[in-house]
């Protein structure tokens, strides 16, 4: 959504929302939140990728950094001139904190326990894992992808089922790859959150 003002001529000119007015009108407004996400997601998630050179990883932790500012919204205070932006990334700072200090207490326990660093190191562990886990929450699973919007089941299928590029998934559905990647990183967080409230 659009400010706006007129001008000394007295023509009418738009302005798009500070973020700092986004953040206030998501108090009552979620598209306001969602148009915040739109202009910073990307950056987030490639501030994440840099840090830690795994695009799962970003993605969770920029799932995780909007979650957490979404949950937060009501404390921001606008000490930026209309910017949210270091707001922002002082919640994705400390997301990282957390997800460094996770990883590096994972990993010397896997050290001390002579187990491999990463399952992804092991075929063991995935063939043990496919066989459990599907039978366990194929149901739910099921479920839960029927319960995405359509454009992120979409995008899941086409990304996931057909492991197709990013590029390739974006050609499409007609949108862009960052549009595309945020699709399917919706529909994973929102896979995660309904098994998660599943199992609990």
């Amino acid at each position: 959504m659009m400010m706006s003002r007129t001008s000394s001529r007295g023509a009418r000119i738009t302005q798009p929302r500070t973020d700092a007015e986004l953040l206030r009108a998501a108090q009552t407004d979620p598209q306001a939140f969602r148009e915040f996400y739109e202009r910073y997601a990307v950056w987030v998630r490639a501030w994440f990728q840099r840090r830690t050179e795994s695009d799962a990883a970003a993605l969770d932790l920029t799932a995780e950094t909007f979650a957490e500012a979404w949950r937060s919204r009501g404390r921001f205070r606008d000490l930026a001139d209309g910017s949210g932006a270091p707001w922002l990334f002082g919640i994705a700072r400390n997301l990282h904190r957390q997800y460094r200090k996770h990883d590096r207490i994972e990993t010397a326990a896997r050290r001390r326990l002579g187990l491999p660093l990463a399952f992804a190191e092991s075929e063991d562990y995935d063939r043990v894992d496919e066989r459990m886990a599907a039978a366990a929450i194929a149901p739910a699973l099921a479920d839960a992808v029927e319960g995405l919007p359509r454009e992120q089941r979409r995008a899941l299928e086409l990304r996931v089922v057909d492991q197709l590029p990013y590029e390739e998934v974006a050609g499409r559905l007609g949108c862009s790859e960052n549009a595309a990647r945020l699709r399917v990183s919706r529909a994973l967080r929102s896979l995660t959150l309904r098994l998660g409230a599943a199992r609990g």
